[in-house]
């Protein structure tokens, strides 16, 4: 039987602390040594932490997107969304809300009443994920899915668990519907398990260690690192050293310039334009605060 050429490990990028407010906050992406792993964008890793009763909470208020998406990961505690186009929810944690921006919407991302009342832990990810030009302004959407909603695959012996939120896996298939065949999952271990991935030659991998310590391809990865890999490499093995979480994409590359401001990522500085007088226009619709 050929063995598949592993994908390679060419960087490991430490998650740099840049905190908002009180809140804690490290990005892998964009770094000094990595502008982006194409279609992935950007990645905030906020907390782990507890928050004290009578707490202020999360300081995303209102404010606008377009030209991409944005996929939040609630590892602890809550999140209540509001968004222009009239989606509202409160996921917990083990959810996930996958927001296309598309041809621009305003959201509010902001802890619940109860959360601001008692307090408790909180650990989120967003990861901010490109569309291609013929898809920049496509209709907005959001999808919000509680953990119970998420396909949690076991592999090696329950040793890791695999939580498929888009793409085909083992049979299963995550109940997000990816507009760019993105491939998404966040990853349980327990110390000493492992998982593989394979067909992944020609895509970029979106790894990052929220927690605990890793080898791919038998390269170390510590939490709050994120691995960058070749393009050309089909296979990854992850396997744990201690208990850790993983997360871990891929997709296509889009392969076209980025113009980024702000929350605007498009392709021209004259798109960045039109979305700022679009926005001051009223066109995107205020969502209240």
């Amino acid at each position: 039987m050929d063995t598949m050429p592993l994908k390679i490990i060419t960087a490991l990028h430490p998650a740099l602390r840049d905190d908002i407010g009180d809140l804690t906050t490290r990005r892998p992406v964009p770094g000094p040594g990595l502008e982006q792993v194409d279609p992935f964008l950007f990645l905030n890793h906020h907390g782990p932490q507890t928050y004290g009763p009578n707490n202020a909470g999360l300081p995303f208020g209102p404010h606008p997107h377009r030209g991409f998406e944005t996929v939040t990961f609630i590892l602890e505690g809550e999140l209540a969304h509001r968004d222009s186009a009239g989606h509202e929810s409160i996921i917990k944690a083990g959810g996930v809300q996958w927001m296309t921006a598309g041809s621009g919407l305003v959201h509010a991302e902001v802890s619940p009443e109860e959360f601001m009342k008692s307090g408790g832990p909180l650990e989120l990810l967003q990861l901010w994920v490109n569309l291609p030009s013929r898809l920049k302004m496509t209709p907005p959407r959001y999808v919000g899915l509680q953990a119970d909603q998420i396909p949690a695959i076991s592999v090696d012996q329950g040793a890791a668990v695999v939580h498929l939120i888009s793409g085909t896996w083992g049979g299963h298939t995550g109940p997000v519907s990816s507009l760019t065949g993105v491939f998404m999952t966040t990853i349980d271990f327990k110390a000493g398990g492992k998982a593989g991935f394979g067909s992944l030659g020609g895509r970029n991998v979106f790894l990052y260690v929220v927690s605990g310590e890793v080898k791919v391809n038998g390269v170390a990865a510590t939490a709050w690192h994120l691995a960058e890999l070749d393009l050309a490499g089909d296979t990854i093995e992850i396997e744990a050293a201690e208990d850790s979480v993983v997360l871990f994409g891929h997709a296509e590359p889009i392969g076209e310039p980025v113009v980024a401001h702000g929350p605007f990522v498009m392709n021209t500085r004259e798109e960045i334009v039109d979305a700022i007088r679009d926005y001051n226009a009223g066109l995107f619709e205020n969502v209240s605060a």
